[in-house]
């Protein structure tokens, strides 16, 4: 029998994504967390809830957890359960609705990477879709956090560089002071990133 207390004692302070089940082992959330420790804990403990988050706690009979390297790779797991299993309490998904990808826009020399619902043949890569496009949206500003690539929509030459290059988030290719294939390796590792944990399903 699943005892909810003693499981939450074995719960790692470690990032990834916790999944919620019903008493008929039904999917009913899912979640991610950068310490699994302290977000699945919160759940059980009697602090101000929203109404919904309470209607589902009062339905868990039994919860597991995967652990993964760091919160980018939870983001992008979380989606891709979410997208799989279509738990009732996350985000409610229409079927005619159009989700958001993840792109890598090809056309430039100098890759921008961002959200779009569009995918148009004009050579960039697309990640995705997202079912959860707040995932996408975390996502992107994760990738622009941790890369130092460029965040402006249209590269072109600047007499003297933004804030980003002066606060060490990007490396400024607008003012010719980084090459092109220094840049791309940024972007390859972002792109295996992307390609290699989108693969990860439950």
């Amino acid at each position: 029998m699943f005892n909810i207390e003693e499981e939450l004692k074995k719960l790692p302070n470690k990032p990834g994504v916790y999944i919620m089940h019903d008493k008929t082992d039904k999917i009913i959330y899912v979640g991610k967390a950068i310490s699994l420790k302290n977000r699945v804990r919160q759940y059980f403990r009697k602090t101000n809830k929203t109404e919904r988050i309470k209607r589902m706690v009062s339905l868990i009979d039994h919860f597991e957890y995967i652990v993964v390297d760091n919160e980018a790779e939870a983001l992008i797991l979380e989606c891709n359960l979410i997208k799989k299993h279509r738990p009732k309490f996350n985000v409610l998904l229409k079927d005619d609705k159009t989700y958001p990808y993840i792109k890598v826009d090809k056309r430039t020399d100098y890759p921008n990477i961002y959200t779009t619902r569009r995918v148009v043949n004009d050579g960039s890569k697309y990640f995705g879709p997202y079912a959860n496009p707040g995932a996408a949206k975390e996502m992107v500003d994760f990738i622009k956090q941790k890369y130092k690539i460029r965040q402006c929509k249209t590269l072109r030459e600047r007499t003297r560089p933004c804030l980003n290059y002066h606060i060490n988030r990007c490396l400024a290719p607008c003012m010719g002071n980084v090459d092109k294939e220094e840049y791309n390796k940024q972007i390859k590792e972002i792109e295996d990133l992307l390609e290699r944990k989108n693969k990860q399903s439950y």
